[in-house]
């Protein structure tokens, strides 16, 4: 299906449109619908008037069957949903297969099952004095926060746009959504299978488009908006931040990461060095956990950035940069990391595939060394297939390292010692922290980041709580 608006229950195109590239060869492969205000405005305004509507009206029960009957749907239609994440993305069709797709399904059927089995507190209550019994009974309910804007990313388009979806529809929300403008396909698909499942109209909208003056800005800043939950850049974040403050609009903000793995002497070198692959070349390090700081204990460092450095040069089947202009950020931060004094192990430019792909917007996977911890290259997120790997000599230098960042996402620990373990895990600055494993998620756990990784947590009922009140009643007996 084509890029398209979803406003109260119709598909459009209004509005002018830009051009969607695939990643892999360059080559134009569709258009997207740039929405103007009106449209944004119109999405905003169905959202308010199914919450007066029908949708409103509905149980818990109602909801939860509905997101059941949107999981069905994504799974009806498995493999329409891989082709679309992949053509839009340019990721491994594994990854999409065994990852992103089941993982959105998974969104609806688990927050169906949270919301559904979510219990709430009462408290029987004497006040000495009062006439009568002197009884009271306060109890909790809880009600939506009303319409919210979802703007979710291109790295994971489908499964971070369910993350949220999901949790506040089963909440009673109304939705607008605007996913990436560079992938905008699996939203569409999602759109039309939500509108098969039978919501009300107005309970679940999509606009297409940019950010900045464009369909996420009027989003974000329209009145009518009431909550705001977005994964993407720290600096897009504070703009929105700043954009919500006039309006005092709630947000949950799940932004930028520099994640560090930390890699002691005693740790399973092998099964680490192979960790540290997964970690921060997957999907080319095009995720908000990928590690892009290493460090490791003196005693191995060597052995260890040997080992990573081959298996770097080794991996063949990895996808592109999302665009042009993030190849260009990426491969520009491996010139710096030259200019900065940086040993390249690995990579460090564009790999030749002697195909179609030779037209796309790859970079090789990339293992430096030899920066100080002040070089912008080990400072700024890079969002791309590169590590720096530095050394240290015990414990607390390496929790200081890791902690040494303006930002606070997710942590790596290697080691076989448990009680370093259960040390260490705790004082790292992060909102995550694995130890021996990456990217293990259960999706009742809390998951977001500190510092200017985000605000907020988000996953099983810190996100139903995000997306809906709690109101108190108090009946005097």
């Amino acid at each position: 299906m084509k890029p398209a608006h979803y406003v109260n229950g119709v598909f459009t195109t209004t509005g002018s449109a830009f051009p969607l590239l695939s990643p892999v060869d360059g080559s134009q492969v569709g258009t997207v619908p740039e929405a103007p205000r009106d449209v944004v405005g119109a999405a905003v305004q169905a959202a308010r008037s199914a919450l007066a509507g029908p949708w409103g009206r509905t149980s818990v029960e109602e909801r939860c069957s509905f997101l059941r009957r949107i999981a069905d749907g994504i799974e009806a239609r498995f493999d329409e949903f891989v082709d679309a994440e992949v053509a839009d993305t340019g990721k491994p069709r594994e990854l999409a297969a065994t990852v992103d797709i089941p993982r959105a399904i998974g969104n609806f059927r688990a927050y169906a099952d949270l919301a559904y089995g979510r219990p709430e507190r009462a408290y029987p209550t004497t006040v000495p004095g009062w006439s009568g019994s002197g009884q009271a009974l306060n109890y909790t309910v809880r009600r939506p926060l009303g319409v919210v804007a979802i703007i979710s990313p291109w790295n994971l388009p489908l499964l971070l746009l369910t993350w949220k979806v999901a949790p506040a529809l089963a909440a009673g929300n109304a939705v607008v959504a605007k996913p990436s403008e560079e992938t905008p396909s699996t939203a569409t698909l999602l759109a039309e299978v939500i509108g098969e499942a039978g919501l009300p109209a107005g309970a679940f909208n999509l606009v297409h488009g940019h950010g900045a003056n464009a369909a996420g800005e009027y989003l974000t800043s329209h009145p009518g908006v009431d909550a705001i939950a977005f994964t993407g850049a720290s600096a897009t974040g504070a703009a929105i931040m700043r954009s919500a403050a006039d309006h005092v609009t709630a947000v949950s903000f799940e932004l930028g990461g520099k994640n560090p793995a930390l890699v002691f002497a005693d740790a399973d070198l092998a099964e680490a060095v192979e960790g540290t692959v997964r970690s921060s070349f997957t999907h080319s390090g095009q995720i908000c956990l990928c590690t892009e700081r290493v460090y490791v204990q003196r005693p191995v460092f060597e052995e260890f950035i040997a080992a990573l450095a081959e298996r770097a040069r080794a991996l063949k089947d990895y996808g592109p940069m999302i665009s042009a202009e993030h190849r260009d950020k990426v491969l520009s931060y491996y010139r710096l990391a030259v200019e900065e004094g940086a040993t390249v192990v690995a990579g460090g430019g564009v790999p030749t595939f002697g195909d179609e792909r030779d037209g796309g917007f790859y970079a090789e996977p990339t293992v430096l060394t030899g920066l100080p911890e002040s070089a912008r290259t080990v400072r700024e997120e890079i969002f791309g297939p590169v590590c720096h790997v530095a050394p240290f000599d015990d414990e607390d230098e390496a929790v200081r390292l890791a902690n040494d960042s303006r930002y606070g996402l997710a942590a790596t620990v290697w080691t076989t010692d448990l009680s370093r373990a259960h040390r260490v895990a705790p004082r790292i600055e992060a909102g995550i922290v694995w130890v021996n494993c990456w990217n293990l998620r259960d999706l009742r756990t809390p998951f977001g980041g500190v510092k200017a990784s985000g605000i907020g947590r988000e996953g099983g009922e810190y996100s139903l709580d995000f997306f809906s009140e709690p109101v108190n009643v108090c009946v005097k007996i």
